[in-house]
């Protein structure tokens, strides 16, 4: 699933935890436990979850605990973690205390993740997916993807600025990808996979291959020219691509 200083993270993460919260099980999702992981360069998914709630002192003790992680190991900050009361585990749309972006805050395990967890989760530590986490229905699913490009997606069109970052550009298409297939068929795929989807979709080339390169190779510094270009191209392909997949939703 990692390489060796990865997997000393993971070691070191859930003994700490340990150390702080009332621990239940741990587990990786997305690329790090899908198979697409990427040292250095993918974040490092996990959820964790607890006997109860966290007390306020609890809350002020994970934090100070992932801010030290990340001082030790400067690929921490990397790592984000949701964490979930065995208690609050039944409500898609709950939001749980989460670490992310090296701060704390609150937000929903999404019916995506916990399909992802369902279907190759990893344990790090405790019971599996399958032993805590209701099930994703097929319908709770497919209507949560298409709120997402209905609600977030397609307004974040509306700011052409937010597109010459490459974050936007990745999961703008990456995300489309997934969902097309996800609509389609029901199956979760990897980014490397979803890649290919997006030639089959007739995405821009220059820009899936500058994800790739991003992602998998080692690309020189972006011109402004070529982010002003890249952006202009993806939102050309995005607007009509995600208007196709949600009329197919609807008829």
């Amino acid at each position: 699933m990692t390489d060796e200083a990865t997997g000393q993270l993971l070691d070191r993460f859930v003994s700490t935890v340990q150390a702080v919260l009332p621990l239940v099980s741990v587990w990786a999702h997305r690329s790090l436990a899908g198979g697409d992981y990427q040292p250095g360069r993918s974040d490092l998914d996990l959820i964790a979850v607890l006997d109860r709630p966290c007390t306020t002192q609890e809350e002020q003790r994970l934090g100070e605990m992932h801010e030290n992680l990340g001082s030790a190991i400067p690929f921490a900050s990397r790592l984000h973690c949701s964490y979930l009361a065995a208690t609050e585990l039944d409500d898609p749309a709950r939001s749980h205390l989460t670490w992310a972006h090296e701060e704390l805050m609150r937000r929903p395990v999404t019916p995506v993740t916990r399909r992802e967890l369902h279907n190759f989760g990893t344990v790090l530590y405790g019971r599996p997916p399958a032993a805590l986490l209701p099930p994703v229905t097929d319908r709770q699913l497919a209507d949560f993807i298409v709120d997402d490009l209905e609600n977030f997606w397609q307004p974040s069109l509306d700011h052409p600025e937010w597109y010459t970052r490459d974050i936007w550009v990745d999961l703008g298409l990456l995300t489309l990808a997934r969902a097309t297939v996800t609509l389609q068929d029901g199956e979760l795929i990897t980014k490397a996979e979803a890649l290919r989807v997006l030639t089959d979709m007739k995405a821009p080339p220059e820009v899936v291959d500058d994800i790739r390169q991003r992602r998998y190779g080692n690309p020189g510094p972006a011109t402004e020219q070529w982010t002003a270009r890249r952006a202009d191209l993806t939102l050309t392909f995005l607007k009509p691509a995600i208007e196709q997949v949600l009329a197919r939703r609807l008829c």
